[in-house]
């Protein structure tokens, strides 16, 4: 590989990845109740949609850092656009099972996407910028979000939900073609003869459970996963039920909250690699989401607007900030060479998060009878990840 890896290439090539993949995630929720119509269900059924890809995504992520090590990362990151276009254009078709399918091939081609490009930003960038160039790329997360919610709703008005899910999946097969010249050079480290076995799913958590560093930091990631997910998906809700908010007013809290896991991805990184570290940084994000779970429990009607978005703020730096610190020191934790399979593995965990998660919080919510009870709980899961982290070793200078 040339002097490509010092410079911007890596990082603009799979932000852009990563913001069309999450998107294409995020498109079909975004259009949930006239979906729901179409196919003859009830919008709440379409909450199992995202269960759905994350499990996609669980299966793919292990599978990802064997196909990286052939393939390439760009090459695997083009096959995960082209499986997210797929799997919208089914979702397109009028029929439930369709939809179904279409979302597990959203899930599967969403996986791989974050270990490819663990893989090639911890060969193209230097040490003392990982954290901040690995938040900066998972700003894309946040970024799909956002274009999901400002562009899917106009196409939606423009081309019917059908023609919205066919254009994001254009979108996607676009990016694939343009990241396409860049696949010889970024590439140039794959071992096409390297096997694709069924051992290979397993070996990315037997990776992470080797390493107490790595075993550690999935087992948060599994928390902090779930308060990012009970966040962006229970919030308008809550806002809607609890403090009798308006819609439009409930969705803009929850674009403030986006807005800060945006800043907050990059602010992170900066603070992580400047001095303060990465497992202290994210003890820091573990408390600061603690106490911003539990300062959403006591959000009350009679609070100003201003506040309330304030505390939201915070939340969304915090619950939405992690990622990128915490990819940047999983790949620094990895064994030599496997920063790709310990992704992989650390990321499945993170997406069992996902998919277990946000249906707990929504039982211990119903059976208290609140959304209220549900935010305070999870205060203390986050809360003890803190205490782990602070107390957790962090490597010495100049070693993994």
């Amino acid at each position: 590989m040339t002097n490509t890896r010092s410079n911007w290439l890596p990082l603009a090539i799979t932000l852009a990845i990563q913001a069309l993949v999450s998107m294409a995630v995020l498109t079909a929720p975004v259009m949930a109740p006239v979906v729901a119509q179409a196919l003859g269900v009830s919008a709440t059924y379409l909450g199992l949609y995202i269960a759905i890809v994350y499990l996609g995504a669980m299966l793919a992520s292990l599978a990802a850092g064997a196909a990286v090590a052939r393939y390439g990362a760009i090459r695997v990151s083009q096959a995960g656009l082209l499986l997210c276009a797929a799997g919208l254009l089914l979702c397109a078709v009028p029929s439930l099972w369709t939809f179904v399918l279409g979302g597990l091939l959203i899930g599967l081609g969403y996986g791989p996407i974050t270990p490819a490009s663990s893989w090639l930003l911890t060969l193209t960038t230097p040490a003392h910028r990982m954290s901040l160039v690995f938040s900066i790329k998972q700003t894309g997360v946040p970024v799909g979000g956002m274009l999901a919610g400002a562009l899917v709703p106009s196409m939606l008005l423009l081309a019917g939900w059908q023609g919205a899910l066919v254009a994001v999946a254009a979108a996607n097969v676009v990016c694939a073609l343009v990241a396409q010249p860049l696949r010889a050079e970024l590439d140039a480290d794959r071992q096409p003869g390297k096997p694709l076995k069924l051992g290979n799913l397993v070996q990315p958590i037997r990776v992470v459970l080797s390493q107490r560093a790595l075993a550690t930091l999935a087992a948060c990631s599994f928390i902090f996963s779930t308060a990012q997910l009970v966040l962006t998906g229970y919030l308008v809700t809550y806002l809607s039920q609890v403090l009798a908010y308006g819609i439009v007013t409930a969705g803009l809290a929850l674009s403030v909250a986006q807005i800060g896991g945006i800043g907050g991805r990059i602010v992170w990184g900066y603070i992580a690699d400047r001095g303060l570290g990465a497992n202290r940084t994210l003890a820091t994000l573990a408390f600061i989401m603690a106490g911003s779970s539990l300062a959403t429990a006591l959000l009350h009607t009679s609070m100003p607007t201003l506040l309330v978005f304030t505390i939201l703020f915070v939340f969304g730096v915090s619950a939405t900030g992690w990622n990128g610190v915490y990819l940047a020191e999983v790949a620094r934790r990895a064994p030599p060479g496997m920063a790709g399979i310990a992704t992989g593995g650390t990321l499945a965990i993170t997406f069992l998060g996902v998919v277990l998660g946000p249906p707990v919080f929504g039982a211990v919510s119903a059976a208290a009878g609140s959304f209220r009870y549900g935010y305070a709980a999870l205060a203390l899961p986050v809360l003890i990840c803190g205490i782990v982290l602070l107390r957790s070793r962090a490597p010495a200078p100049g070693n993994k």
